[in-house]
C-alpha cells in the first residue's frame, strides 16, 4: 500500500511495467527498455506507453523521496 492505507489506483500490470521502465532509465534520458522496443514492451504488459511513463515517473519520485 502507499501513503499509508491508499492502495495504488491502476491496474498492477501498469505499476510493474512503471517500475521495470522507471529502473531502466533512472540515471538518463528515458530511452525504453534496453533490449525491447517500446510497442512490444506496452503489449507484454497490456497497458499503453502512456501509462509506463506516468508510473514510472511516480515510481522514481518515490525513490527520490
Amino acid at each position: 500500500m502507499a501513503n499509508g492505507d491508499k492502495p495504488l489506483a491502476g491496474k498492477p500490470e501498469g505499476w510493474a511495467a512503471g517500475i521495470i521502465y522507471g529502473l531502466a532509465n533512472r540515471h538518463r534520458r528515458a530511452c525504453g527498455v534496453p533490449g525491447s522496443l517500446n510497442a512490444e514492451f506496452d503489449q507484454f504488459f497490456g497497458v499503453s506507453m502512456d501509462t509506463v511513463r506516468n508510473r514510472a515517473a511516480k515510481v522514481v519520485r518515490a525513490m527520490t523521496v
